[in-house]
């Protein structure tokens, strides 16, 4: 499975178990990722996504395979990252208001594969990594 997760410059995720943003452009990239296989979310992203390749499940971390991706905002993924081939981050560039934070320790045993900069539809400059 592939983790896609979304952090601002302080590795916040949520505040007030709220997602800090939303992009357009950056969920169709995430679209484009998963186009040849599933994307797993749960009920709280599903306002998020809406094609036919989405699963929608509050187990998706269980149920994911090999190549599916799971995108996370609310969960805890961390017991889940020995299945993880790639962790695809998102990152805001901007800091927000956060009590859920990302433990960026977790990349330490992971090799930054690439890093591109793009424009959204909300911030004007979102960094993707990708990380194996």
């Amino acid at each position: 499975m592939n983790i896609i997760l979304c952090i601002d410059d302080k590795n916040g995720m949520l505040f007030n178990r709220r997602r800090q943003s939303r992009d357009s452009v950056l969920c169709e990239r995430v679209l484009a990722h998963s186009s040849k296989s599933n994307l797993w979310i749960n009920e709280y992203s599903s306002s998020l996504f809406s094609p036919d390749n989405v699963k929608i499940d509050e187990n998706f971390l269980e149920k994911a395979g090999d190549g599916d991706y799971c995108f996370i905002e609310n969960v805890d993924f961390q017991p889940f990252l020995v299945k993880a081939e790639r962790i695809i981050i998102y990152r805001w560039n901007r800091v927000y208001p956060s009590d859920k934070k990302f433990d960026d320790t977790i990349l330490a045993s992971r090799s930054l594969i690439k890093s591109t900069d793009f424009k959204g539809s909300s911030h004007e400059k979102i960094t993707e990594e990708i990380y194996e």
